[in-house]
């Protein structure tokens, strides 16, 4: 039973530093799921202290994710469009081409939301997808930092547990 609870974590650490990338998996919170899991398993020890510190640590990032791309786009002059069309970007540039969708998506519907707004300002739309851009790898720079560093906590109680 130890070795299912023990592999069932293991997944939802994975999954969560998978999340960092993709918008539909909530990484901080699945890593800490796994965390969660893994203070299941009858031979190791979690602190109910850290399990609700590290909750909020990952609830906040979550929290986080949804507001950082949406000032990038405000502070770089873009409106509700340019976050709208991010998002769809994302999304597509996923689906459609994979992991280079990461990058081309956000910034190609940030720039086509602002357009579809205001088709006389390129430069403006321009503007607002580099915001789009940057807030997007600082929401992920912060989920992947932190679901690395739950991932290094399930692997410092196994070798704990191991050894």
């Amino acid at each position: 039973m130890e070795v299912l609870i023990i592999s069932l974590a293991g997944l939802f650490i994975l999954l969560g530093i998978a999340g960092s990338f993709l918008p539909l998996i909530p990484g901080p919170l699945t890593s800490w799921l796994g965390i969660l899991i893994l203070s299941f398993a009858p031979s190791i020890l979690i602190e109910n202290q850290f399990l609700i510190f590290s909750f909020c640590i990952a609830f906040a990032i979550f929290i986080l994710d949804n507001i950082i791309p949406v000032l990038g786009v405000k502070k770089f002059g873009g409106g509700k469009a340019s976050i709208i069309g991010s998002s769809i970007g994302l999304i597509l540039g996923i689906l459609f081409l994979g992991p280079f969708g990461l990058l081309i998506g956000p910034f190609a519907g940030a720039f086509i939301g602002e357009l579809i707004m205001n088709f006389n300002d390129k430069k403006g739309a321009l503007k607002a997808a580099y915001g789009a851009l940057i807030g997007f790898f600082t929401g992920v720079f912060l989920k992947l930092i932190i679901g690395l560093a739950f991932a290094y906590i399930f692997i410092k109680k196994l070798g704990d547990f191991w050894f």
